[in-house]
């Protein structure tokens, strides 16, 4: 990992995109267009930061993570490895926003290993995404998701199990695959 005083060649930033001192990027990462990485973020290795992507400072990015165009990823949102951000989907850190809370607090967000956040999906504070789960285009998700659940819907209910290739495997939402 570097951070942005000293860029490898490993490593694109597009010249519109602002990676601020003190952000750590990754060997091989790609920062694309009009994106913003605040300092003190954390983006790994292998990823992928599409256009207008706003990554807060203090955020964690795993390896190989893909986070498409128009994604704000805020301060108490944690991406793991190999997590993939659809276009415009929007993460939240705020229980009670208000433009004039000096005592606001900020609610964490986990994603964990491998999960998928489809297009447009809103994530609101404090949940946490299970390993391998897939989040359907446009959901609201309100709770937590199991490991390699599927959901979908506002607010986003269990629709079945998925594997590591995203595939569903089951539509038993009560009762999850056996995992060998």
């Amino acid at each position: 990992m570097t951070d942005s005083t000293s860029p490898t060649p490993s490593v694109f930033v597009h010249p519109s995109a602002d990676v601020e001192d003190g952000a750590q990027v990754g060997d091989g990462t790609k920062v694309w267009h009009l994106a913003h990485i605040r300092s003190s973020a954390q983006v790994g290795a292998g990823c992928v930061i599409g256009r207008n992507v706003y990554v807060d400072a203090t955020v964690t990015v795993g390896d190989r993570v893909k986070i498409q165009n128009n994604v704000s990823v805020y301060q108490g949102v944690t991406l793991e490895d190999e997590v993939f951000v659809g276009p415009c989907a929007v993460f939240t850190n705020d229980f009670r926003p208000r433009a004039q809370n000096p005592d606001w607090t900020i609610t964490p967000t986990l994603v964990r290993r491998g999960a998928s956040i489809g297009a447009n999906a809103t994530l609101v504070c404090g949940i946490e995404v299970g390993e391998y789960a897939m989040i359907a285009a446009g959901s609201v998700v309100t709770r937590d998701v199991a490991p390699y659940q599927l959901v979908a819907g506002n607010p986003a209910r269990p629709k079945g199990w998925v594997d590591e290739k995203g595939e569903v495997v089951s539509r038993d939402v009560a009762n999850p695959p056996r995992r060998d």
